[in-house]
């Protein structure tokens, strides 16, 4: 049913080593112009102003994605099991999850109300190139692929393997972001995790004896958010990021001709994009558009994208009620700054895992000694503390200070 390629396709990579295809619709996928779009996308959206070698894609990324799914899939007991249909439908899902992501990661969604996994689900559900190379395997493979994206497969097993907590997707931009970012934070032992994954009871579980290589995995988690994602500095980018479309969505409403020459924001702004727009819409067009910004008429938005091409950033202040945020406010004021667009408050939590009642399948599950199932927090000392302690917060508000 699922033709190879003439020979196994491989390509170098820093962190699996290589990745290997052996089926032409994954190669076909590769070679689309959508998935190509995906080189011109950063990762980590503005933490490569913190780390300055952290410009690896989301192109990159997708291919470890894949990667990791396919072995998961050839190696892992109860996995390579699986039938062929199954695995290649998984591993196209794996290689195409992040379609739908635009320019600079989350801080886009500011300026369409659609988020990147409705996109996603466009680019492989519409008339696209991707869409085209996966109806050549059927009439359904589409909507089967995409039904694993949003987590809907019958079958529970490909859906855990890309979208739980402990997946495909975060096992590989764990080790990618630590990698690219000179960190050493996310490094966890994948291996020993494969070596350890099992399937039972229609669920991925990990051994007893892999716990410590779990744990490694979910510190990792907590440490790359506060160093690496959470990093005030990149935090401050995206703020100046967020300022910029809302002064945009702004003067659409009350003075559209002056970004008439915004051809690539118009069809967001406007509302009315189509998934051949949302192709168009990468970081190379969105930094030409904050060029020409850069010496808009608007005075606003001029300085927001001066400041934003040459790092000039916002300060910022750990803030613990509204009466902080008022006093950075009138500060702002004073400095001749409107607070609406120069006073960004943001707040950043996280939970590097979380157990869920009655999704048992975004649960990290052990398998014990005796063959009993329990939760990854019922046994571990160290996640136990992490679930049952204080999420921690942090609050900033990001601002100019001359």
């Amino acid at each position: 049913m699922f033709k190879k390629t003439n020979e196994l396709k491989v390509m170098r990579d820093p962190v699996h080593g290589y990745i290997h295809v052996e089926y032409q619709v994954i190669w076909d996928c590769i070679n689309a112009k959508e998935f190509q779009r995906l080189r011109r996308i950063h990762q980590l959206g503005g933490t490569y102003e913190v780390y300055h070698t952290a410009e690896h894609s989301r192109f990159a990324h997708s291919l470890g994605v894949y990667e990791v799914t396919r072995r998961m899939v050839e190696e892992v007991s109860g996995l390579k099991e699986l039938s062929e249909e199954d695995k290649v439908t998984v591993m196209c899902a794996a290689l195409l999850h992040d379609l739908g992501h635009g320019p600079f990661s989350h801080a886009f969604e500011s300026i369409t109300p659609v988020a990147h996994e409705i996109y996603t689900q466009r680019v492989i559900l519409e008339d696209t190139e991707i869409h085209k190379i996966l109806l050549q395997v059927s009439d359904d493979f589409p909507e089967k692929v995409a039904s694993i994206i949003n987590y809907t497969h019958p079958n529970e097993l490909l859906n855990q393997i890309i979208s739980g907590q402990l997946d495909a997707d975060r096992m590989d931009y764990l080790l990618r972001d630590a990698y690219f970012t000179g960190t050493s934070y996310g490094k966890f032992d994948l291996e020993r995790i494969l070596r350890t994954m099992r399937v039972r009871e229609n669920r991925i579980v990990m051994k007893e004896s892999g716990i410590h290589s779990v744990e490694d995995y979910i510190m990792a988690r907590y440490h790359m958010y506060w160093q690496v994602y959470y990093h005030p500095v990149g935090r401050s980018y995206e703020s100046i990021l967020f300022s910029i479309f809302k002064r945009m969505k702004d003067l659409y409403q009350t003075n559209p001709e002056l970004l008439k020459d915004l051809t690539m924001f118009l069809p967001f702004l406007r509302q009315e994009d189509t998934i051949h727009d949302h192709f168009k819409m990468d970081e190379n067009a969105a930094m030409y558009g904050f060029t020409v910004l850069s010496e808009s008429s608007d005075p606003i938005l001029r300085d927001l994208s001066r400041r934003m091409l040459n790092r000039d950033l916002f300060e910022y202040e750990t803030i613990q009620d509204q009466l902080d945020l008022d006093n950075i406010k009138d500060r702002v004021k004073k400095l001749g700054y409107d607070p609406e667009y120069y006073v960004v408050n943001d707040e950043a939590k996280q939970s590097p895992y979380k157990p869920y009642k009655g999704e048992e399948g975004h649960n990290i599950w052990i398998l014990k000694n005796d063959g009993s199932i329990q939760e990854l927090s019922c046994i571990s000392n160290i996640v136990s503390a992490i679930v049952r302690g204080n999420q921690k917060e942090d609050k900033k508000a990001f601002f100019p200070v001359k």
